[in-house]
């Protein structure tokens, strides 16, 4: 005991070799993700089974040696925890884009990361299908390899509930400890642990998880439009909250009313805490329907469906039905930060385009696999500007801010009011950037919103019919870093470069 206290106190501040030997771990279990679709071209007999065979045989390789090197033998501290969170997204990125170059599929390793990066991180932007700024083609959707599409859709998938969250339910088996790792992985204002230990509640998760895609894969293939790999394909894209499609029109491409409803309802769902879903499933109903912010997040989504569906029935001189079809599909997609397109709503009038933009900045619940700002986050801002204006009307009133019977605690409100600042300068230093490449302010708040949000499509020369592919290499790696941003809830990567971050 006295020599493990000693240990711990003669501990840097961050133990370097337990980062390493971790991340090592995670690049060797990406060795077996990579050998999934190598199954799927053996399936469908196109000669690209050898590009993902080495690119694990490289995972195993280094994220093996890693691991033998550096094996840690001692538990994670906080610090060391939010450092591998957010290298871990980056090196999975880095060591996922390898099968697009080997391949050569893809031309360049920024277009690999880029669309590695956009897939792990569910945000569905894509340079498939567009020409790069120094005169490169990239080949359409529909002509890659059917084992990249399932590849691409497999990353969201891996990426929707967190590739840190299913490593945590593995690293008890290690010998290694995971909280640290919860903690960075989920940084918003709440987490909801369902069990007393973190790696069981992974595992909860991730079985209704893989429940609601199963319900939504055979739901979709009972369709005629969709055969089994479409219909896995965009479960794992819905239930990821993603957006990337086996069709260069997205959901469009299959012109179906039965397939865009199954997908709205799964989109919806999925912006919903998961742990929410598991309360429901056990047959704690009253919890998931009192629950505050699954109330809000219906609420915002019935409105936006309304104003929506409106503008397309009014202005855009849309049938009701088809008003209530694009316009709800739409509005969750964008909600949720999906991404899926019906329809360019670019196309459509001022006030449908401009109530869209502003959904732009929402997002899914806490604990749900979409992206943005989150609902409880946007509750909590409303709340406490309520709270403001009754409190100069009643200065010497004590007024705290409540979310049903619960007081927030101030901390909490700190936290979610810079978080705010924080998104938003980010979002506007993003758009900022992409100006100085020649673009004009759309298409940079567009796709800087897109980017960050995890959204996918942006506006502009970036909208729903338009890719990223344009982009110069510079813009698509600030792209890329705003994605990774986004998706880890901005603090995680954002307070390693803090010097507090790596003083004493």
């Amino acid at each position: 005991m006295a020599i493990q206290a000693i240990k711990r106190f003669n501990r840097t501040t961050i133990d370097f070799k337990v980062v390493l030997g971790v991340l090592g771990a995670f690049v060797f279990f990406m060795g077996f993700a990579l050998m999934i679709p190598a199954g799927i071209d053996l399936i469908y007999k196109e000669n690209t089974w050898h590009s993902f065979l080495y690119s694990a045989a490289i995972a195993f390789t280094v994220g093996g040696g890693f691991w033998y090197f550096f094996k840690p033998d001692r538990e994670l501290r906080i610090r060391e925890g939010f450092l591998i969170v957010s290298l871990t997204w980056l090196c999975l990125s880095l060591v996922g884009a390898l099968p697009f170059l080997i391949s050569g599929v893809l031309d360049t390793y920024t277009d690999a990361v880029f669309e590695t990066m956009s897939g792990l991180t569910t945000t569905g932007s894509t340079i498939l299908g567009g020409t790069t700024s120094d005169g490169l083609t990239n080949p359409q959707i529909e002509d890659i390899p059917k084992s990249f599409l399932f590849w691409r859709s497999l990353s969201h998938w891996l990426g929707g509930m967190g590739i840190i969250v299913l490593s945590i339910a593995i690293l008890p088996l290690l010998g290694i400890g995971g909280m640290q790792l919860f903690q960075a992985e989920s940084p918003g204002p709440t987490t909801d642990k369902l069990t007393p230990r973190v790696q069981e509640t992974a595992k909860l998760l991730w079985v209704v998880y893989v429940a609601f895609t199963a319900a939504e894969f055979l739901l979709l293939w009972a369709h005629p439009a969709m055969d089994w790999f479409e219909a896995i394909n965009h479960a794992f894209a819905t239930l990821a909250t993603g957006g990337f499609s086996t069709q260069n029109n997205s959901i469009a491409g299959f012109e179906s009313a039965y397939i865009d409803g199954i997908i709205t309802l799964f989109m919806f769902l999925a912006g919903i805490s998961f742990a929410m879903h598991f309360r429901l499933l056990r047959g704690d109903s009253g919890t998931f329907f009192n629950n505050r912010e699954t109330r809000f997040y219906a609420l915002v989504t019935l409105i936006g469906v309304i104003g929506i569906t409106g503008s397309l029935w009014f202005y855009n001189n849309y049938s009701f039905m088809e008003a209530i079809r694009y316009g709800s599909f739409q509005a969750v997609a964008i909600i949720t930060t999906t991404g899926f397109g019906t329809d360019d709503y670019q196309l459509w009038s001022s006030f449908g385009s401009f109530l869209l933009l502003l959904l732009f900045f929402t997002g899914g619940c806490a604990g749900s696999t979409g992206g943005g700002i989150k609902m409880i986050r946007w509750m909590i801002l409303i709340r406490n500007t309520g709270r403001e204006i009754k409190q100069i009307l009643h200065p010497k009133a004590i007024l705290p801010v409540r979310i049903g019977e619960h007081a927030i605690n101030q901390n909490i409100q700190r936290t979610v009011l810079s978080f705010f600042m924080l998104y938003m300068f980010m979002f506007g230093l993003g758009a900022f950037i992409i100006s100085m490449f020649g673009y004009d302010i759309m298409s940079s708040i567009g796709s800087s919103i897109a980017a960050l949000g995890n959204i996918g499509p942006g506006w502009g020369d970036f909208g729903p019919s338009d890719n990223f592919a344009e982009l110069p290499y510079t813009g698509k790696w600030v792209m890329i870093i705003l994605m990774m941003i986004g998706r880890l809830e901005l603090f995680t990567v954002l307070i390693i470069f803090s010097p507090t971050f790596w003083k004493q």
